[in-house]
C-alpha cells in the first residue's frame, strides 16, 4: 500500500537548511524595498518552487521531497527571518496540501499528490470560519459551489486551492484548480503588514466541482485530520519565531556597524555600551526560550502524525497543547522583540530607507489571526483539565 503518511520510509536525503538558507538570502536583500513596495509575490513563489521547497512534503515515491515535518517547520523558520510574508505563503502552502492529502482517499491523496510534485503546484485555501459558509449543491454525479471568503491567503496564486463548504447540512472539504472558471479575486488585502501574502478575498459563482475533487466521500475520516488546526498553529509560531530571529539579527548588525554610544555610556561603541548590552541579552534569552517551546512542539507533533489512524484524543491533547504553549511564548516574545530593537539601535534606525518596522508590523498583523488569550485558556485548561475546548479550525 502507498505510504500516505507524507514521509517516504527511505526519503532522500536533501540538505533543506542549505536550500531554504538560499533562498533566505536572497529575499533579505531587497526585503524593505518589496515591502514597501507591496507587489503581487511572484518572483518570491518561483524562488520557493526553484529550490524545490514546495514539494518537500510529498512522498519520494511520488517524486516529491520525502522531507519531514520537522523540516517544513525548520524551512518556514529560516525563511520568516529574511521575510515573514514569504514565509506565510510558504507555511500556508504546506497547511493545505496536508489538509487535502490527509482528507482524501488514499486514491485522491496519491493522485492528488503525484500532480503537485509533477506541477509544481502552490496551494491556497478558502475555509475563514468566521465567515458565511461556502454553498455546495449537487448538479447531476458533480457539483456546484457558491459562496465568498475573506482572507483567502495564498488563493490568488494559488495552483490548487483547498477549501471547506456546506452541504445537505453537513460539511465537505474539497480542491479545485485555482483558475477554475467562476473564481474570482478581489485582490484587496490591504494590511499594513503581512503585505506580500495574497490574504484578499475570493468568491465563487456557480463553480462546477467534479465528485472525485470533494474529499474521502464514502471514505473513513482518518484520525490524523484531528491534527491539521495544531498543525497550523506550529506553522505559525516558526513564522514567528523566524521573524523575531531575523529583527534581532537585523539590530545586531546595525548596533555593531551604525548605533553610536549614549555619551553617558563611557564607551566608545554601541556594542559595548552596558544598558545595550543588558537589553540585547535579554531579547537574545527570549528568543531562544521560543526557539526551544517551538521545538518541544514540533517534537509532540511529529510523536502524534507517527501514531497515525491510532491516534487517540489524549495523544491529540497534548500535542495541541504543547503547540499552543509555544503559540502564547511566540506571539508575545515577536511582538517584544520587534518592538524593542529600536530602542537599542537609537533614532536613526526608524528611518523608512532601513524598513525595519517591517518585523513588526508583520507580527502585529498575523498574531491578529486568532486572539492568542484563547490560546492562553486551552494551555490553562489541559493543564488543569486534561482537555482542550474545541473551537472549529482554531484549536
Amino acid at each position: 500500500m502507498t505510504n500516505l503518511s507524507l514521509v517516504s520510509d527511505h526519503p532522500p536525503v536533501i540538505d533543506w537548511e542549505t536550500s531554504a538558507l538560499r533562498v533566505a538570502e536572497t529575499l533579505r536583500v531587497d526585503a524593505a524595498a518589496r515591502d514597501q513596495a507591496g507587489q503581487v509575490p511572484r518572483r518570491e513563489l518561483e524562488l520557493l518552487r526553484a529550490a524545490g521547497l514546495l514539494a518537500l512534503l510529498n512522498p519520494a515515491e511520488h517524486g516529491g521531497g520525502g522531507g519531514s515535518f520537522g523540516d517544513a517547520l525548520r524551512v518556514v523558520r529560516l525563511i520568516a527571518r529574511a521575510d515573514a510574508s514569504i514565509a506565510q505563503l510558504l507555511s500556508y502552502h504546506y497547511l493545505h496540501l496536508v489538509n487535502a492529502l490527509w482528507r482524501g482517499s488514499p486514491a485522491q491523496a496519491e493522485r492528488l499528490s503525484r500532480a503537485s510534485v509533477a506541477g509544481r503546484w502552490f496551494w491556497g485555501g478558502a475555509s475563514n470560519p468566521r465567515d458565511p459558509e461556502s454553498q455546495l449543491t449537487a448538479d447531476g454525479s458533480d457539483f456546484r459551489l457558491n459562496g465568498r471568503k475573506t482572507f483567502a491567503s495564498n488563493a490568488s496564486l494559488a495552483d490548487r486551492i483547498t477549501l471547506r463548504a456546506e452541504i445537505d447540512g453537513g460539511f465537505q472539504v474539497l480542491t479545485i484548480a485555482g483558475d477554475r472558471a467562476g473564481v474570482t479575486h478581489g485582490n484587496d488585502w490591504d494590511a499594513f503588514g503581512q503585505r506580500l501574502t495574497e490574504s484578499g478575498t475570493i468568491r465563487f459563482d456557480n463553480v462546477w466541482v467534479s465528485r472525485d475533487e470533494v474529499l474521502g466521500i464514502g471514505a473513513p475520516l482518518s484520525s490524523r485530520v484531528s491534527l491539521v488546526v495544531p498543525l497550523h498553529q506550529l506553522l505559525i509560531v516558526n513564522f514567528y519565531v523566524g521573524t523575531a530571529e531575523g529583527a534581532l539579527g537585523e539590530a545586531n548588525a546595525y548596533i555593531r556597524s551604525t548605533a553610536r554610544p549614549w555619551q553617558a555610556s563611557g564607551v566608545s561603541e554601541a556594542r559595548q555600551d552596558p544598558y545595550i548590552l543588558e537589553h540585547f541579552g535579554e531579547l537574545d534569552v527570549a528568543v531562544r526560550a521560543a526557539v526551544a517551546l517551538a521545538d518541544v512542539a514540533g517534537a509532540e507533533l511529529e510523536t502524534a502524525i507517527a501514531r497515525g489512524d491510532d491516534l487517540t484524543p489524549a495523544e491529540r491533547h497534548k500535542a495541541a497543547a504543547a503547540i499552543y504553549a509555544a503559540k502564547v511564548n511566540s506571539s508575545r516574545t515577536a511582538l517584544d522583540v520587534t518592538s524593542r530593537i529600536f530602542e537599542l539601535m537609537g533614532a536613526r534606525a526608524t528611518a523608512t530607507s532601513y524598513g525595519f518596522d517591517r518585523f513588526w508590523r508583520n507580527i502585529r498583523t498575523h498574531t491578529l489571526h486568532d486572539p492568542v488569550f484563547y490560546k492562553a485558556r486551552e494551555v490553562g485548561n489541559y493543564a488543569l483539565n486534561g482537555t482542550i475546548t474545541a473551537t472549529p479550525l482554531y484549536s
